[in-house]
Formats: structure tokens, C-alpha cells, sequence
């Protein structure tokens, strides 16, 4: 192992979060029991605030950003995992409240890791990070709630083009559902096309002010807008249908009534991919083994170096990223 490594590390500058790449040895590193050797982290939204400054996302200063990893064991200190085991850490406060994975080491606590599915190289694993398995959390809550049925109502997708949706249509479309993509760029038509929507709406139409009951169009939908948008679709659900949240692109607030709730009996499904309980994080990646084939995978993936972490961030938050971006930590 290397004496020491590159990590991207945020720090308090003038009081405000500054993110800069810097040098760490392993003595740096959290006293956690497991020591990750990291292959590749992912770029999401929340990374893109956090290393932008423009979100307040670590909560604690210095902090190594990036909310996911996928890597080989080195050293452990706990009986459930041993040199060698190949493993993937989502959410647990990476990046919030614990050291992430912007770094070629990385020690963790054993109760975070998910063992790497056989189905998936790290490449894959990253490709699909915490966007993909937040959007197959968001399917899993839409199917135990009863709300979308194959043959039924359409079940809309918004923020479609990006991380969460991109892997949220692929799923849906795979699971025989009649999908609907929100997006506001006409030229990623094509790629969701590819990925198994069927219809497409223009986001715009969702992101004004719209009547607290609507038509009602939508059996279920994926939200990682919020704000505007979420209302809109919540009023816009049919009887009976559910909407899971998942995101804030468009904002934290949701200028909404209960109208479609007591008068449609439509359901908020908040889905939190941080804090998820290990036995929902092991079915939404055996549905992500099972149902995102590798190259409906591929098709929505790129790769980036860390180096480049600073550009990708303002990117994703711009809205110019489509799909999912992996990060080669060693580049």
C-alpha cells in the first residue's frame, strides 16, 4: 500500500466549505474496523452540493467527500468480513457525517457494507451507487403499496434523464409498468426511449403553480424533484396511487394541500436511502442483479476521473449530466 493517497477533502474556509484535493496516509483515516482498498465512487447530486460548496452537506469539518464506494477488504477488525471480500458502502452518512469515498482508502464500520452482488463488477456496482439503488428503493415501496399494476395507469418519472430516473425507468419498463418520462431536454427522448419509456412529458408543465386536484393521470410515480413538481404529480395520481419521493433538485418546500389525499386517498412515500435497514438495501440490489440487464447499464453510464470531480459537480447541479457518472478514485 501506498504511503500515502489522494482524497478530496472539504474543509472550513473563511467559513464556508472548501473542497481540495489533498494527501492522506492510512493513520488519517477514521478507527473504524474495516480498511476498503476503493475502486470507484460515483458522482450524485448530493456530492455535486457538497463539493461545490453549494450545500451545506458535511456536517462535520475536515470531511473526505463522495457517498458511495466499491473496493476489496485490506484489513478487518469484525468476524463478518476478511481480506479480500469485495463490498459496496450507499448512504450511512458518507460524506455527511463519516469519512467518504473520494480516497484510495477508506475504513468503515462492518455494519455498513453490502457485499458485491456477482452480477456486478465494481465498475457496474458504481454505475449504479446510490442514485440507481435509491430509484430501486422507489420501485420496491411503489409495488408493496399496491399502487401500480402492469396493464394500469402510467407511472411517471420525473427528473427522468438523471441518476435516480434513469435507473427508475429502466426498472419500471423492465417490470412491465407503462412508463412516463418528465424531462425538460427533448434530446435525451431517445435515450429514455431506449431505456423503456414510452411517453414523455415536458417538466414545465409540472414546475407551475397547478390546482390542488387535477386530471388524474398518473397509477404511481418516482419523484426527485420535489417542490412544485411533486405537488403537481401528487395531484395528478389516481385514486388509490402512491407517489415515492426520493430527491429536492427542485427544491426542499411542497406547496401543496391534502385535497389528493383525503379526497383520492393518493399515499407519500418518503424513501431515504442513508438510514435504509440492511434487509431493504439486499432486495433493492437483488432487483438491481435481476432487472437492470449490463447494457442498459452501460448505455447510461460514463466514466470520469477524480480529478475532475470539481467540473462534474457544477455540471450535475446545472442539470447537464444524463445518466449515471462513475469516479476512478486512482485517476
Amino acid at each position: 500500500m501506498a504511503d500515502t493517497f489522494t482524497a478530496l477533502v472539504i474543509e472550513d474556509q473563511g467559513g464556508k466549505p472548501h473542497a481540495a484535493f489533498k494527501p492522506l496516509s492510512l493513520e488519517d483515516l477514521p478507527g473504524h474496523d474495516v480498511l476498503v482498498e476503493v475502486a470507484f465512487s460515483t458522482l450524485n447530486y448530493k456530492d455535486g452540493l457538497a463539493v461545490s460548496g453549494k450545500g451545506r452537506i458535511a456536517r462535520r469539518l475536515p470531511m473526505v467527500a463522495g457517498i458511495d464506494l466499491a473496493g476489496t477488504v485490506v484489513e478487518s477488525r469484525s468476524p463478518n468480513w476478511r481480506a479480500g471480500d469485495k463490498v459496496i458502502v450507499n448512504g450511512f452518512g458518507l460524506s455527511e457525517t463519516e469519512w467518504g469515498g473520494y480516497t484510495r482508502f477508506q475504513r468503515v464500520k462492518p455494519e455498513w457494507l453490502v457485499r458485491l452482488p456477482e452480477a456486478f463488477t465494481f465498475e457496474q456496482a458504481m454505475a449504479i451507487g446510490t442514485a440507481g439503488y435509491t430509484a430501486a428503493l422507489c420501485v420496491d415501496a411503489l409495488e408493496d403499496w399496491g399502487a401500480i399494476a402492469q396493464g394500469g395507469r402510467e407511472v411517471l418519472v420525473t427528473g427522468a434523464a438523471g441518476g435516480v430516473g434513469s435507473v427508475a425507468v429502466a426498472l419500471l419498463a423492465k417490470a412491465g409498468y407503462t412508463v412516463t418520462a418528465a424531462t425538460g431536454r427533448p434530446e435525451t427522448h431517445a435515450y429514455l426511449s431506449e431505456l423503456g419509456a414510452t411517453n414523455f412529458v415536458d417538466r414545465a408543465s409540472l414546475t407551475e403553480r397547478g390546482a390542488p386536484l387535477q386530471k388524474e393521470r398518473w397509477g404511481g410515480a418516482v419523484d426527485a424533484v420535489g417542490s412544485t413538481t411533486l405537488a403537481n404529480v401528487l395531484s395528478q395520481t389516481a385514486y388509490g396511487g402512491a407517489v415515492a419521493a426520493c430527491g429536492l433538485a427542485g427544491g426542499a418546500d411542497l406547496p401543496a394541500t391534502v385535497l389528493p389525499h383525503i379526497l383520492r386517498g393518493v399515499a407519500l412515500l418518503g424513501v431515504d436511502s442513508v438510514g435504509t435497514p440492511m434487509a431493504k438495501r439486499v432486495r433493492a440490489w437483488d432487483r438491481l442483479a435481476r432487472d437492470l440487464a449490463p447494457a442498459t447499464l452501460a448505455g447510461m453510464t460514463r466514466m470520469e476521473p477524480m480529478s475532475r470531480l470539481p467540473e462534474l459537480a457544477d455540471e450535475i447541479l446545472a442539470g447537464h449530466v444524463r445518466g449515471r457518472v462513475v469516479i476512478d478514485v486512482t485517476r
